[in-house]
């Protein structure tokens, strides 16, 4: 796994991940999986679809997770 991909939920962030770290993270992933850092031209509109909809599946992710005690310490 790429190891500069943060854990974006509860408990490990005090607050819930912002859209530019959800981004960053989707970004990070495209990077590791595809092996390029930044895509020649002809592959800059599929890299950053590949962007876009990994940061979409990821922010839906995030907000169904159910973290058991989460609630109850962040209300503490």
């Amino acid at each position: 796994m790429c190891r500069s991909i943060k854990t974006l939920r509860p408990p490990v962030l005090a607050e819930e991940a912002t859209e530019e770290e959800i981004r960053a993270a989707a970004l990070q992933y495209v990077r590791k999986v595809s092996g390029f850092r930044a895509p020649a031209a002809h592959n800059q509109e599929v890299f950053e679809r590949a962007v876009d909809v990994i940061a979409e599946a990821t922010a839906e992710l995030l907000d169904g997770l159910e973290v058991r005690g989460a609630a109850a310490r962040r209300a503490g």
